[in-house]
């Protein structure tokens, strides 16, 4: 049985990896255009396709995958001019688009209903891990959508997945992936703050890190985040602080809309909302420790081999 045709959209940090999966395990890719041109360059010499609108994308594909930043880009490559809903496919065959971006479920819930009388089915397929896993195709990946949706996506999401947990109807793999990075991002901002209290005090993140690694307050995140803090290492957590801020601030208006009290979480986006109104968002998440510290006159780089 062949293969579906496969579109790709947002060919990023995590995107090209995942598309890198999809083409190398035999699906025909087509992609769009992006900024980052070695990446596409990339694609096609393993066996990609390039179209030159969203239009052509979809015309040469049954599924397409979005990976790109929020529900605003995802409205705009959907709904928007020349989007993937205007497009005039052969025989008015239909067409999945699986959105693994970080979007607000209300748009999601909203955008799949206006879809499915075009024949559009949408579902939210969200991702948890680093471009590293998302190359590696060991990508965790929170899946909303019906029964009959979920067994066409799954092929696909395979590709570039070690986990696909479905979640329940469309709109709940995005509500699940606010939740996820709402405790990854509280994870960073309470490792910040903690950091900067102990060098405030003389004590360094080297001790600081000889505690945590390894205890029970240790996780993936923190072993993510103290490769920043204590190697130095600039590529540990891609991640930036400005799709940080974005999606705590989307988890802040779904809890409004809910009606309920998110004061930890308006805790959480502050402390992010700070070094980005800064000039400092497009820096990667562990940098918030260096914020933090320089905020409250300290630095967690001086002085790296003492103790208290």
């Amino acid at each position: 049985m062949a293969k579906e045709r496969i579109g790709f959209i947002g060919v990023g940090l995590m995107g090209h990896g995942m598309a890198k999966n999809i083409v190398e395990k035999g699906h025909p890719l087509t992609v769009l255009g992006h900024r980052k041109r070695d990446a596409v360059d990339d694609l096609l010499g393993r066996g990609a396709t390039e179209a030159d609108s969203l239009a052509d994308l979809a015309r040469r594909s049954d599924i397409v995958v979005l990976c790109v930043t929020g529900s605003p880009q995802v409205e705009a490559v959907l709904t928007g001019p020349g989007g993937l809903a205007t497009a005039e496919r052969p025989g008015g065959a239909p067409l999945m688009v699986i959105d693994c971006s970080t979007s607000e479920p209300a748009v999601t819930r909203r955008l799949a209903a206006a879809l499915a009388p075009q024949g559009i089915t949408l579902i939210d397929a969200p991702l948890s891990r680093t471009p590293k896993d998302a190359w590696e195709g060991t990508l965790d990946v929170m899946v909303g959508g019906d029964d009959e949706a979920l067994a066409r996506a799954t092929p696909v999401l395979s590709c570039f997945a070690g986990r696909v947990v479905p979640t329940g109807p469309v709109g709940t793999g995005h509500t699940m992936k606010l939740l996820n990075n709402f405790l990854s991002m509280g994870y960073a901002a309470l490792y910040s703050e903690a950091l900067m209290i102990g060098a405030k005090s003389g004590l360094t993140p080297a001790v600081f890190d000889s505690v945590i690694a390894g205890g029970r307050m240790d996780c993936g995140f923190y072993q993510t985040f103290r490769r920043y803090v204590i190697e130095r290492d600039p590529e540990a957590h891609r991640f930036t602080l400005d799709n940080a801020l974005k999606d705590v601030t989307y988890l802040a208006g779904f809890a409004q809309a809910l009606g309920v009290a998110n004061p930890v979480g308006a805790a959480v986006r502050n402390a992010f909302a700070q070094p980005v109104a800064a000039g400092h968002g497009q820096d990667y998440v562990p940098t918030l420790s260096d914020r933090i510290a320089e905020a409250n006159g300290t630095s967690l780089t001086a002085n790296r081999s003492g103790s208290v």
